[in-house]
């Protein structure tokens, strides 16, 4: 691969990694500023309508992250650097769809709480729902710095 391309590539991975970061950095930042500000029915819509929209530009980020770094790497022998790489990748791509499908369910659980206030077994669905997506979220974020790292590894 030229030099040019290879670092055109980089050029592509480093946006891409930063858009993927800076957004899942800037929805923790957001969550935190709506659960104070924001009253549930309108919390539940709000995030509804911004997962939908960033599902689109996080999930081309990451695509185009994880498909520039695999192009980067394709000529470099399978080391154990490279081997925990591809497979922080492939987690960090299965928790992430894992926590697609549980957004939507807790979009549905919330929906639900709300038509239901006096509904203890729902709210408490909710509740522990809640904590469930804190630790998904939380692993989603630590998969996507090891693999930062281990990117960092291979790049010296």
């Amino acid at each position: 691969m030229s030099h040019e391309i290879e670092a055109g590539l980089a050029g592509v991975l480093i946006l891409a990694t930063s858009v993927w970061t800076g957004g899942f950095a800037a929805i923790a930042v957001v969550a935190r500023v709506t659960a104070r500000t924001l009253a549930p029915g309108d919390r539940v819509a709000f995030f509804r309508a911004l997962g939908r929209a960033y599902g689109v530009i996080g999930s081309a980020a990451l695509a185009l992250a994880l498909g520039s770094g695999a192009v980067l790497v394709a000529g470099r022998p399978w080391d154990g650097v490279l081997v925990a790489a591809a497979l922080v990748a492939a987690a960090l791509v299965l928790t992430l769809l894992a926590g697609v499908v549980q957004a939507r369910r807790m979009t549905r659980l919330r929906h639900g709480a709300l038509a239901e206030p006096g509904d203890e077994r729902r709210a408490d669905l909710v509740r522990r729902g809640a904590r469930g997506a804190g630790v998904l979220r939380a692993f989603i974020g630590a998969l996507a710095l090891v693999l930062i790292a281990l990117g960092a590894v291979m790049a010296t």
